[in-house]
């Protein structure tokens, strides 16, 4: 059976992003999304999900290259005096693992964005990490040891299969090969724990660029099991979206998500739509 979870990140970064959540769920095919607790438009998104039953939410953990929840007071070895993090990803993870005062800081600022996730009252559906930092083997044992309390019962692997892709036009490298195998770790991690974890991600090697076309290219050649797509919709062009991600295609994933021709193409393949919730 092929079962197929689609997502959109960074729920709560703008209006934008989340007026394209909110219309790729009630037009689209959007099953999914994972919200920033601390993001400037994050109040604004979990109004809309409070009127999206059906709309699974998760928490997307932000360690590096966003704002914490914490001031940085708490925190000072993490993020700078105006209480963000670095988008330096090798250097910290190199020190997540090397300094036990940073994994102590670390894992305060994990249990703070748990925490205010269960203060919005949304169902935690599922956990993953803002540029996949949960790959991190210390990032993964927090999140899953830290999680669990709050209701933690699902997290997102980022496995992108190289032979899905190639048989979507991609042309895989080295380092999706790398990665693709270093996720296996994350997923062995996982199901020791008890959490439920997808088969396969898609979204990494075409990440800002999830159109229309190569989502439903993705949608005729979905493997059996778990799959998940992840996306970045937004539904117009903001200063704030150009300045973090300047290349990235919003609107064209948005668009795509709408687009009739990709619930067609999921029908056809006999995949069906659910959420880390339903999944199992």
């Amino acid at each position: 059976m092929k079962r197929v979870i689609i997502t959109a990140d960074d729920f709560g970064l703008s209006e934008a992003v989340n007026a394209a959540v909110e219309e790729a769920h009630r037009r689209g095919v959007l099953t999914s999304a994972s919200l920033m607790v601390n993001a400037p438009a994050s109040a604004d998104a979990v109004r809309r999900a409070r009127a999206l039953p059906d709309l699974a939410v998760g928490l997307h953990l932000v360690l590096v290259d966003g704002p914490a929840v914490l001031p940085h007071a708490a925190i000072p070895g993490l993020v700078d005096e105006a209480g963000r993090f670095g988008a330096d990803q090798a250097r910290r993870g190199v020190a997540y693992f090397f300094c036990p005062l940073l994994r102590r800081q670390l894992a305060a600022e994990i249990a703070a964005q748990f925490s205010a996730f269960a203060a919005t009252g949304l169902a935690l559906d599922h956990a993953d990490a803002h540029k996949h930092m949960h790959l991190h083997p210390t990032v993964a044992r927090l999140m899953i040891d830290i999680g669990r309390p709050f209701g933690l019962r699902a997290l997102r692997v980022p496995a992108e299969p190289p032979a899905v892709l190639a048989r979507c036009g991609a042309r895989p490298g080295l380092a999706a090969r790398a990665l693709y195998h270093w996720s296996a770790g994350l997923r062995r991690r996982a199901r020791r724990a008890g959490m439920r974890v997808n088969d396969y991600a898609f979204g990494i090697h075409w990440s800002g660029h999830m159109t229309g076309a190569r989502l439903i290219a993705l949608a005729r050649h979905l493997p059996e099991g778990v799959s998940e797509i992840y996306t970045h919709p937004a539904t117009r062009a903001e200063p704030a979206l150009a300045a973090l991600m300047p290349d990235y295609e919003h609107g064209a994933e948005y668009a795509g998500l709408c687009d009739p021709a990709l619930r067609d193409a999921l029908r056809a393949a006999g995949a069906i739509r659910t959420t880390y919730g339903a999944a199992w």
